[in-house]
């Protein structure tokens, strides 16, 4: 099946969230590992989400280059290709884009969408995020709102944060935070509500912080607050109607308990980002190969080596596969196990 259209795609985020799953909305750097979310998901027999960085996007362009833009583009014209394989929907979503690098990289996509649709093809990215979490809210938000207006006309769901996420994630650090940033306040969620929901029949997620750390961590470091989300929630609902309540995100989940995950789906997230994780699923069978082979793949003490041992084929095959095998293991931990959309 193609990339989910507007329509599929809201109803992804629309049963989500009346079901109390999420989706996993995994980062890739390249073919193989779009690949391998492409083959988790549909082992799993669920939809999901496929995300590009800045920094993925650079990367996958080649280090010649260096175009986020044009890396991002490059990987998202292949998953619009390979997806018509699999019976599943994917959406594809652009990462973390903070205002310093949005003419650099969000706005050059969406000016591509644009492009597309005046020829009557089908958008390149159902979404992006916008991260101004950074910036005081107001600067945020100003920011956000004519960024959403723009995205609602070319049937682009926005996400954006508010509050911030520690750790480091691409190369940008949140060294410095005061404490109470890594909790977003009601009031901030109020005003949230109040901006955005202005722009009529815009579609937009909220990746809201309560205590989301980017990074590795071990089990318990990590120290969550989900009941920041439901009490956000309520104020929201209280204040605007129940239809005004969130569409949330959770960033930052490594090293977070299966508990704590499962209690934000019961307050409206229906996007959990995965990046650390399935980074270290693709590089330890690579590691593992490397250790084992290591005669075959390097020419040790003046030999040839084994060509079936160092040929690259041999272990991204062994990395696709791991990768794969940690997207089913966090579509379980989301409750999305056979909930699919697709008919065919």
């Amino acid at each position: 099946m193609p990339v989910a259209d507007y329509e599929t795609y809201c109803k992804m985020l629309d049963r989500a969230k009346e079901k109390h799953f999420a989706y996993p909305a995994i980062n890739v750097t390249s073919l193989t590992s779009a690949n391998a979310v492409l083959k988790g998901l549909a082992e799993s027999g669920s939809d999901g989400i496929i995300q590009v960085s800045t920094g993925g996007g650079a990367f996958a362009s080649g280090s010649s280059v260096k175009d986020m833009a044009l890396g991002a583009i490059s990987i998202a014209e292949h998953v619009h290709r390979a997806a018509e394989r699999y019976n599943i929907y994917v959406a594809l979503h652009t990462d973390h884009c903070q205002a310093n690098v949005l003419d650099s990289f969000v706005i050059p996509l969406i000016s591509e969408t644009e492009r597309r649709r005046a020829a009557g093809q089908t958008n390149l990215f159902n979404s992006h995020m916008f991260d101004g979490s950074a910036l005081p809210l107001k600067e945020n938000l100003d920011i956000a709102v004519p960024l959403l207006e723009r995205c609602h006309k070319n049937e682009i769901i926005l996400e954006i944060e508010a509050g911030v996420v520690g750790g480091e994630e691409d190369g940008v650090k949140a060294e410095g935070v005061p404490a109470e940033k890594l909790y977003t306040t009601r009031e901030d969620m109020l005003e949230v509500a109040r901006r955005l929901n202005s722009v009529k029949g815009a579609r937009y997620l909220f990746a809201a912080t309560f205590g989301n750390v980017h990074g590795v961590y071990k089990p318990g470091h990590v120290k969550l607050k989900p009941s920041i989300l439901k009490d956000g929630q309520e104020a929201v609902e209280k204040t605007y109607g129940k239809d005004a309540s969130f569409y949330l995100v959770f960033h930052g989940g490594s090293g977070s308990s299966l508990e704590d995950i499962r209690e934000t789906l019961d307050y409206g997230v229906v996007k959990m980002n995965i990046d650390t994780d399935t980074q270290y699923a693709f590089s330890r069978p690579i590691a593992g190969h490397m250790l084992k082979n290591y005669d075959g793949v390097l020419k040790v003490d003046g030999e040839v080596g084994n060509k079936k041992q160092y040929d690259p084929r041999v272990y991204m095959k062994l990395a696709e596969e791991s990768m794969a095998e940690r997207t089913r293991q966090a579509v379980g931990d989301l409750r999305g196990v056979d909930t699919t959309l697709f008919k065919g």
